[in-house]
């Protein structure tokens, strides 16, 4: 069951100069048949890829959770984007080698426009990672930056 448990941490990202060190780039919509923290049903559209994946409640921390995700075709993926609860997210994923991590860097659009955070998948909990200089302020576990939780309160009605 362990391969079924996602590690990873989160961070705003405090400029764009992961752009140029991005060795791809996909632009990703998706919505949640149920965004209830303790069962998150995603359909994600990545690419030309369709996804739908189930997550667990996090850990206290923040920082593991279950994750099951299996590939569908796209046009399944369509179809049940249309019986997903209100709203879309938007965004663009850039992946960044740094050291021997691969972050996943998400910019969003629509309501979230202006938000940006960086994802990194660790194997264990206290594994060492190389932080790159773009990295900021370590958000890991803060359910507003879910996001199942951006469709509900988008990063646009946020104080700034």
């Amino acid at each position: 069951m362990s391969e079924l448990i996602e590690i990873e941490r989160k961070f705003l990202v405090v400029s764009d100069a992961f752009k140029s060190e991005a060795y791809r780039r996909t632009r990703i919509i998706q919505a949640f048949l149920n965004s209830d923290k303790s069962r998150i049903v995603r359909v994600r559209i990545s690419g030309d890829e369709g996804f739908l994946t189930i997550k667990g409640e996090p850990s206290e921390d923040g920082v593991s959770r279950f994750e099951w995700e299996r590939q569908i075709p796209k046009s399944d993926a369509e179809a049940l984007l249309k019986l997903c609860e209100e709203g879309i997210i938007d965004k663009i994923r850039y992946e960044v080698k740094a050291g021997e991590h691969i972050f996943e860097v998400d910019e969003f659009f629509g309501s979230n426009e202006g938000l940006i955070v960086a994802e990194v998948e660790l194997s264990h909990i206290s594994e060492v990672f190389l932080k790159p200089k773009w990295l900021g302020k370590e958000v890991t576990g803060q359910s507003k930056y879910f996001n199942s939780q951006l469709l509900k309160n988008p990063y646009k009605n946020w104080p700034k």
